[in-house]
Order: C-alpha cells, then structure tokens, then sequence
C-alpha cells in the first residue's frame, strides 16, 4: 500500500479510539477523493473484524446482496441465511462478532448509499447500535462517506434513535500546501514552492489530484496533461464530483455558478435572483450542503451583522474549471503553457493565491506570530462608490489590532510602485475612517518572492510574508 503521507492528528485520534475501553462510534465525512478510505485502511491494516463498502447507484436487494457477501468474507466458517430486511443483516453481524474475541473493528464505507429510498437502513443501524453494540465495550464502528450533508444530518445531527449516540468524528479535509510538499518529496518529484503554489491554486489540495502528477514533468506541463488532455483526470471531474455528493445536483451547480462570476460572493437573495431557486428552506439546504462540503464558505464582511453574510466559491477546481476547462474545445496539450502570459491567466492566478492565503490563515497566523491571539477574519469593502476600497482579508485581532492583508503573486520579488502606494495608503485611510476602529491597524503583505525595499514598502507595511510562510507546519 502506498505511503501515508501527513494525517498526524487523525492518526492519533483513530489509534485513541481503538484502544479505548469502551464502545466507539465514528465518522470520518469529508468531500470526494479526499483520502478517507486511504486513511482508514492504511491505519488499521489487518485489523478489520467486518469491512463492507456501498454500493453507488444500487437498489435495496443490490445492497443487502453485497453486505451479505462481505460477511461470508470476513467469517468464511459461519453459517449465515440471507435476509432482504436490514434489521436481520444486522442481527446476523452481531451474532458473528459475538464469535469473536478481542476489540472488533467495523468498517462502513460509503454508509450514505446503503440508505436507499424505503430501504429503513438507519432504524436498522439505530437497533444494531442502540441495543447491542453500545452495551459492550469492545466494538469499534466506523462509519465513512462523501456526501457530508447527509452523514451530518442523518448520523451526527439525527433526531431519533442516533441522536447524540456518535462518540467521535473527523472531518478529512484536503492536503494543506505542507502535506503536498511532503507527498511530493515521498515519491521523489522536485518542484519548487512557486511550482507547488501553481498546482494547488489549479485544483487545490486533493490527495486523489496530486497522485496524477508526474516525475519530470514542470507544474504547467502538469497542468496542461491533467485538465485539457483528452484523458486528463480533470478535464471531465467537474460533473462527476457534484453528482456523486448530491441528489438534484443541478440545483446546486446553478448555486456554484452564480458565485464563479463573483470573487467577492453573493448574499442568499442575490444568489436567489440569480439561480431562479425559490426564496424557502430548500435554497437554504442547499447552500448548508455546499458549505458542509466544502465547495463555498459562509462570511460576514466587516462591520456588518450576521443578516449580511455573503456565500463564496473557495473551491480551487471548480473556480479552475469555469475559468479555464467549461465550454472549451481546444485540446492542444500546450493550452496551459499558452496561457501564462495572458491577462485572463494573470487575473485568475492573482485571486486564486488570496484564495490560498484565505485557507492558509493558521499557517499566516504562526508566521505572523499570533497564533495564541483570538481573531475574527473577515473582508471590507467602502460604502462610498466614488473611493471603492476594498480589503479581501482582514485579520481582527483580540490584542487591539487590525491585520489588512495585501497578496500579489509574481515570478520575481513584487515591487511597490508610487501609484500602487496611494492606493494602499487610500485603502487604509478609507477603512480606518469607515469603521470608526479604535485598534491600531497593520497593513500586511503576503507576495511569492518578497517585496523589493524601496522609498514606499518601509512606510506602508508593517510585516511582510512570503509564501514560504505558507509551507509551515501547524499542529
């Protein structure tokens, strides 16, 4: 098996849970591809008393048919009789692994598609928990899933039976730009930072992405073979991700591509009058399930109430995708190369590193040196149209500080120019005089390569970040 690669607190936390002295219930949730399974095998190995994974797209007979033959699997030498009824397949897992002695350790994957319309698999999986395995203090149950909606709804949220009865969970979340680095090295490809920064900005930190990428090969070249080849990975992932994680995904891709035309993020009406989706609690689900999954986040700008969040795409691929991929026919392996040099490549690259500095914040925060500090983050931007300030990411600090964040990312160290100064010392100007703030205010920059001192950087910024400041290894 291949070499697991980071995880460390996950590691810790499954290898806690299975030598416990008591009976577990976990779930591992986190969106497709993001190495769940990967992390659960590599972890316990041969330790699997029971292991079945669901099937997509089956029907009930289809489902109990494939649980029925993973028990015949896992106890060869016990005499089982199939049952089309849940609460007797689970019932004859119990009397297996009463057989047996020592910690038993049970593995659901993909839990979500054994629920099939009709099917009464949770109330099976409340009895089997409730009324068997939660009396005893040797079983391990692990249950695992992509559609992380539904594995927060129906398990760690649930209402009825399950209610408050899961005793752990982990939220698998892609690879930080320090776990890709490391990934990289363990199977010995060199790029450098600035090369690594190029491939998360295009499809962020997704372990199952990073497997494609080749010895050899520079992060265009990368690029160009992994999303426009005609059998690249990602040239027709975009479909397949959002189907597999949602029911009626369409509506939800109506929602995604509302917010790829808007960096800053659209509000629930705008978002509303812009899809054709209904002002009710169905839009709200929907955007709760984009969120849970990671594709969007939630925020409120600065100085605003709760009422006025906006909802933001922060998903790399998927903004990739629309920008670059959607509706484009040329295949020439060399499209990426081509288009470094454009304005569009340039736009694109500048947004997708806030992007990244945005997902990277215990990473800037450490650098920064206030990991310790509470902080609120949020973005600014003035009322007042003629001035048209607007700061992405604010860092408020519980010290009485303001942290106004700048990113630029350039191939050479970033140079502060008279004009560009203005217009910083406007933005701060602006801010300080908008929101009233008593804190000190802190203008900071995060670029590629450093900025290059002159007459205007010594004045304007108080601390300077690189992107090697993004690479550091957190807790």
């Amino acid at each position: 098996m291949q070499e697991l690669v980071g995880r460390i607190n996950e590691i810790q936390k499954l290898e806690s849970i299975y030598n416990s002295n008591r009976s577990e219930f976990l779930v591992v949730y986190g969106r497709r591809r993001v190495g769940k399974t990967f992390l659960i095998r590599s972890v316990f190995r041969d330790r699997f008393t029971f292991h079945v994974s669901g099937l997509a797209n089956a029907n009930l007979q289809q489902q109990i048919t494939n649980f029925y033959l993973a028990l015949q699997k896992s106890f060869p030498h016990q005499e089982l009789k199939p049952k089309q009824d849940w609460l007797v397949a689970f019932s004859q897992l119990a009397t297996m692994l009463e057989k047996q002695k020592g910690r038993k350790l049970i593995f659901i994957d993909e839990l979500p598609w054994f629920d099939t319309r009709g099917s009464k698999f949770i109330q099976a999986l409340e009895h089997f928990w409730n009324s068997w395995a939660s009396a005893r203090d040797d079983i391990v149950l692990i249950a695992c899933g992509s559609a992380t909606s539904w594995m927060i709804n129906k398990l760690i949220n649930n209402r009825g039976g399950l209610h408050n009865r899961v005793s752990q969970q982990i939220k698998l979340s892609p690879f930080r730009l320090s776990e890709c680095e490391t990934y990289l090295k363990s199977r010995n490809i060199q790029l450098d930072r600035y090369q690594i920064i190029q491939l998360y900005m295009s499809f962020g930190g997704v372990p199952y992405y990073w497997d494609e990428i080749k010895k050899g090969e520079s992060a265009a070249q990368n690029i160009d073979r992994i999303c426009f080849s005609e059998d690249g990975l990602l040239r027709d992932e975009f479909h397949n991700l959002y189907r597999s994680l949602f029911n009626n995904y369409d509506k939800h891709l109506r929602i995604i591509k509302a917010l790829a035309k808007k960096n800053k993020g659209l509000d629930r009406l705008e978002i509303i009058q812009l899809t054709g989706l209904p002002n009710a609690g169905s839009t709200t689900r929907l955007l709760d399930e984009l969120e849970l999954s990671g594709f969007i986040r939630k925020y409120t700008p600065f100085g605003r109430k709760k009422r006025n969040s906006l909802y933001q795409l922060q998903d790399f691929y998927t903004l990739f995708y629309f920008k670059f991929i959607d509706n484009q026919k040329n295949t020439d392996h060399n499209r990426w190369i081509n288009l470094i040099d454009a304005p569009k490549y340039r736009a694109w690259s500048g947004y997708a590193y806030k992007l990244i500095c945005m997902t990277h914040l215990p990473e800037i925060k450490k650098a920064l040196g206030i990991e310790a500090v509470q902080t609120e983050v949020s973005s600014w931007k003035s009322s007042n149209q003629k001035n048209g300030a607007q700061i992405d990411l604010i860092i408020d600090r519980r010290d009485q500080t303001i942290n106004l964040i700048e990113t630029k990312f350039s191939i050479s160290p970033f140079t502060i120019s008279g004009k560009y100064a203005e217009e910083l010392r406007n933005k701060i100007g602006a801010f300080k005089e908008e929101s009233k703030t008593r804190k000190s205010v802190f203008l900071s920059m995060i670029t590629t390569f450093g900025l290059k001192q002159n007459e205007y950087s010594g004045g304007l910024v108080q601390s300077e970040l690189t992107m090697d400041d993004l690479f550091k290894k957190i807790r």
